[in-house]
C-alpha cells in the first residue's frame, strides 16, 4: 500500500507541470491584457502608458519566458502580486479560501449524509413510493439550474418573506452581537448557498448509489450469502454496500475540483467573497497572476481527488494495489 501511494504522488508532479503550462498557455491565447483591462475605459490612455503597463507586468516578454518566470516563482510557493491591487496572490486567496472551503465542505457532507442512504434504501426497495419519489427528486435535480434555483430561493426566503438574508456571509450590525449572535448570523447567511450547492449532488449521489446497490445485489456472491441463511442486513451493507461504494468513490473524488469551480456562479448570486468570485474577477481583468494562483489548487485538487480515488479503490479492493 504504502508503494502504491508513493507511485501515484510521483506520477502527480509531471501532470501538474503539464497543467500549469497549458492553463498559462490558454490565459494568453485571449485577446487584451492586464494593460488594456484597465485602460479599456480610459479614453485618454496614450500607447505609451498601455506600453509603460506592459513592462511593468511583464507582458511585453515572449509567452514561454513569462512563464518560466512565474514557474521559477511557483515552486518557492510564490504566486506574485496581483495587477489590480499589488497586493500579494497568495495573501488574496488564504483570505476567501476559508470561506469557500466552509460552503461546500458543508454541503458535501450533506449531500453523504442524505444521498447514500436514500440510494440504499431505493435500491433495496425497487419500484416502491419511495423508489418513484426519488426517481422524480432526481429528474428535478438534474434539470434545475442551480442559479434559477438561487435566484428563486433570494426572491421567496429573502425579498417575499424575510426568512433568511440574501447576500454576504454576515450582517452589516454583526459587531454588536455575541459570539453566539455573530456564529448564528453566520449560519443563517450559509442556509441558502450551502442547499443551492447540494442540491444538484443530491440528486446525482443518490442515483449512483441506487443504480450501483442494484447492479451489484444481482451478483452471484450476494445470492450465495442469501443462500447461506445470512441477514438481509450483513447481506446489504457489509457484503454489497462495499462493492457499490466503488464508483461512488470515484465520483466523490472528482468532486473535489468544484470546491472552486462550482462556486463561480453560486458565490456571484449570493454575494460572497470567496474563491469563486475572485476567479470571476482575475479573468475579466486579465490579471494572469491571481488567475493562476487560482487555477493551480484547483489543478492540484483535481489530481487529489483522484489520488483519494485510488486509495480508496485499494482499500475497497485490495486487488488494485497490486497493479
Amino acid at each position: 500500500m504504502f508503494l502504491y501511494s508513493i507511485k501515484r504522488t510521483l506520477l502527480m508532479i509531471p501532470i501538474l507541470l503539464g497543467i500549469t503550462l497549458l492553463s498559462f498557455s490558454i490565459m494568453h491565447l485571449a485577446p487584451g491584457g492586464p494593460a488594456e483591462a484597465q485602460m479599456e475605459f480610459s479614453a485618454k490612455a496614450s500607447a505609451e502608458a498601455r506600453e509603460r503597463l506592459r513592462k511593468l507586468y511583464g507582458a511585453d516578454q515572449p509567452v514561454h519566458k513569462q512563464y518560466l518566470t512565474w514557474l521559477t516563482k511557483f515552486v518557492t510557493l510564490d504566486f506574485g502580486d496581483a495587477f489590480a491591487d499589488g497586493r500579494k496572490v497568495k495573501d488574496k486567496i488564504l483570505e476567501r479560501l476559508p470561506i469557500t472551503l466552509a460552503i461546500n465542505l458543508l454541503s458535501l457532507g450533506l449531500v453523504l449524509l442524505i444521498a447514500l442512504p436514500i440510494g440504499i434504501m431505493s435500491a433495496t426497495h425497487q419500484y416502491s413510493v419511495l423508489d418513484r419519489f426519488t426517481t422524480i427528486f432526481v429528474f428535478v435535480g438534474y434539470s434545475m439550474p442551480s442559479f434559477w434555483l438561487a435566484l428563486l430561493l433570494i426572491y421567496l426566503l429573502g425579498v417575499q418573506w424575510g426568512v433568511l438574508p440574501i447576500s454576504g456571509i454576515q450582517s452589516l450590525d454583526v459587531t454588536g452581537l455575541t459570539a453566539w449572535g455573530r456564529l448564528m448570523d453566520k449560519a443563517e447567511h450559509l442556509i441558502m448557498p450551502v442547499f443551492v450547492s447540494a442540491f444538484g449532488g443530491l440528486a446525482g449521489f443518490s442515483r449512483y448509489m441506487r443504480n450501483n446497490m442494484l447492479e451489484v445485489m444481482r451478483q452471484d456472491y450476494v445470492r450465495t450469502a442469501r443462500a447461506k441463511g445470512l441477514s438481509e442486513n450483513v447481506v446489504i451493507y457489509k457484503h454489497a454496500l462495499r462493492n457499490a461504494l466503488m464508483p461512488v468513490i470515484t465520483i466523490l473524488g472528482l468532486s473535489l475540483p468544484g470546491i472552486i469551480g462550482g462556486s463561480v456562479i453560486m458565490e456571484t448570486v449570493f454575494g460572497i467573497p470567496g474563491m469563486g468570485q475572485l476567479l470571476y474577477q482575475a479573468v475579466f481583468s486579465r490579471d494572469y497572476n491571481l488567475a493562476m494562483g487560482i487555477l493551480v489548487p484547483a489543478a492540484v485538487l483535481t489530481m487529489l481527488g483522484n489520488f483519494l480515488a485510488d486509495i480508496g479503490y485499494a482499500l475497497a479492493d485490495p486487488r488494485v494495489r497490486l497493479r
